[in-house]
């Protein structure tokens, strides 16, 4: 008996032991990895990094057979999906893929980002390399290459098998990896919908940058210069950082590839420390604000040309452009919380616009440094929040178009106003003796025979009494009720003027005959049998009149006046309150009043 039980113990200890190795056979690596990223038509674009693997290559000369047999010293990233910071290692990574059925349409396994130096993409089964596609600015440019603005490679699968993705990355700047595996189809569409996004941003840059220059060349305003410097940077990042450059400028070009994002990147630094000051302190070009704006927008430029040049690597222009990048708006905050303070609207719009910058290049950043994950937001956070920047900043300029055309307009009041006071009497508005002239001047230019142009001189009789009885306020009372009434008689189309005192001057144009010009001189003289009802008085003043006819009587301006001020003498000897032509005989008698 006690035989017959050990043999059913080993019996049962078998059958556990072939149940173990046939639950293992089937749970297998070969048979299905539950790590494996399983690939299914339809599906759309997977995340694919919770199935990814790393591993770091300090020698960076592992080969894609090295790594394969280090296949088991893949570990999980210990940075948030897709952001694997500064890294100056090589990095290799690592996904497994499981193919249930055929394809319907290839997929295609892309990195988001396209300015790296070295992608490689290795499609592995069972330690054999099916496929290699070598990627980045370093490499050759190909066919396959340029027809995607980031790496890609279609992949060459079959249904029912398991395969490795393995991809090796080399690049001095931010490791960032965002990963995606999808169907063509699929990944058409969504690089047709990241081309059109490229293309509404960029070409909204363009035009903000073609306005502030049209802007600039006809105001001659430094501040839209420095804006389109500003715009102009910032665009020019983002083109070269999501790859569409390197499709469409400069395909196969390894110099804009190394440069043109450092090179934007100073460009708008250059524009920020001279925009900035020029929006706060234009008013104050010598303060020390302003010096050392200037001194930084200076350094900021050399820094360029140097990098240009080669004379900064990469990592030294990138530290560079790391410590100075804030300083433009640090530097200013000061400036334009007491701009803002003073009731100035740019200080506001200015904090605004930095209260948007900072957020979105400090998301940026923390996606640069492996912080944050890698997704639509945060890869597009810096170009976003730099479009908001430049709109909003783009307010700054409409307030200074304000302000130079108030500015403009103030200066022709003033000097219309300058132009009125020399030309016009301070106490009763009227022309004065200059405007006078020049308005004769011109109406003499015009005047011929049959148009003759009457020039009447007019000194009141009586008024040095009033004013010595009265006084001078009175006796200026008078006068402004004097040139009040020689105008409505006058009529709107004739010209009313004070040489001082009190004499004055009509200017009558374009009169039809000789006649009308007598006609309206007695008019005048009629127009003065009523007395003056002021304030508080009520004055009789007579007035006397002497009146030449151009081109009749002559044709300079001066000499018309000195021929009515002639013939207003004659009517003043022969009695007062009348009117004389000069051209009439010394003898004749008088027009009684």
């Amino acid at each position: 008996m006690t035989g017959l039980h050990g043999i059913a113990r080993h019996r049962a200890t078998a059958w556990w032991l072939l149940a173990a190795w046939w639950l293992a056979a089937l749970y297998s690596p070969a048979h299905a990895d539950p790590a494996a990223l399983r690939l299914q038509p339809g599906a759309g674009a997977r995340n694919v990094w919770p199935a990814v693997t790393l591993l770091a290559d300090a020698t960076h000369a592992m080969t894609v057979q090295d790594v394969w047999n280090h296949r088991d010293d893949f570990a999980p990233p210990a940075a948030p999906d897709g952001a694997l910071g500064l890294r100056k290692e090589t990095v290799w990574l690592r996904l497994p893929l499981a193919v249930d059925q055929p394809p319907r349409d290839p997929w295609v396994a892309a990195l988001g980002y396209g300015a790296m130096q070295e992608v490689d993409f290795y499609l592995v089964r069972d330690g054999q390399v099916l496929q290699h596609a070598a990627r980045g600015y370093l490499r050759p440019a190909t066919r396959q290459s340029l027809a995607s603005r980031t790496p890609e490679m279609e992949l060459d699968l079959a249904g029912g098998l398991r395969y490795d993705l393995l991809i090796r990355v080399h690049t001095p700047g931010p490791m960032i990896l965002p990963l995606s595996i999808s169907e063509q189809p699929e990944r058409s569409r969504a690089s047709q919908r990241e081309l059109l996004l490229q293309g509404l941003l960029n070409g909204l840059a363009l035009c903000l940058i073609l306005y502030s220059l049209v802007q600039w060349r006809g105001q001659r305003e430094k501040l839209f210069a420095y804006y389109a410097l500003l715009a102009l940077g910032s665009a020019g990042f983002s083109l070269q950082f999501f790859g569409v450059g390197a499709q469409f400028l400069w395909p196969g070009q390894i110099w804009p590839e190394r440069h043109f994002a450092l090179l934007s990147g100073f460009i708008a630094l250059v524009g920020s420390f001279l925009f900035l000051s020029q929006a706060l302190a234009s008013d104050a070009p010598r303060s020390r604000y302003v010096r050392g704006m200037r001194a930084g927008a200076a350094l900021m430029a050399a820094a360029a040309v140097a990098h240009a040049l080669g004379l900064l690597s990469v990592q030294t222009a990138t530290a560079i452009m790391s410590v100075f990048g804030l300083v433009p708006s640090a530097a200013s905050l000061p400036m334009a919380f007491r701009r803002m303070r003073q009731g100035d609207p740019v200080g506001g719009v200015l904090l605004m616009g930095w209260a948007v910058y900072g957020l979105a290049a400090g998301i940026f950043a923390g996606m640069a440094q492996g912080l944050l994950p890698v997704n639509f937001w945060t890869l597009h956070s810096f170009q976003i929040g730099s479009t908001l920047d430049m709109l909003i900043f783009l307010r700054v300029l409409g307030l200074r178009s304000e302000a130079l055309r108030l500015a403009a307009h103030a200066a022709l009041v003033e000097r219309d106003t300058m132009r009125s006071l020399a030309h016009t009497d301070a106490l009763t508005g009227l022309l004065n003796r200059r405007g006078m002239q020049l308005t004769l001047q011109s109406a003499l230019a015009q005047c011929d025979a049959g148009r003759p142009v009457a020039v009447y001189l007019l000194d009141l009789d009586g008024f040095k009494p009033v004013n010595d009885r009265y006084g001078h306020d009175v006796g200026d009372e008078l006068l402004v009720a004097v040139a009040r009434r020689l105008g409505e008689v006058a009529g709107p189309a004739r010209q009313v003027a004070r040489l001082g005192g009190d004499e004055f001057v009509v200017l009558a144009a374009g009169l039809e005959h000789a006649g009308q010009a007598r006609a309206l001189g007695e008019a005048l003289l009629q127009a003065f049998r009523t007395p003056f009802a002021l304030r508080r008085h009520r004055l009789q003043v007579g007035l006397t009149i002497g009146y030449a006819l151009a081109p009749l009587d002559g044709t300079a301006a001066t000499e018309l006046l000195a021929l009515a001020d002639m013939a207003m003498y004659r009517g003043k000897q022969a009695g007062k309150h009348r009117l004389r032509r000069c051209a009439e005989p010394a003898a004749e008698a008088p027009q009684a009043a």
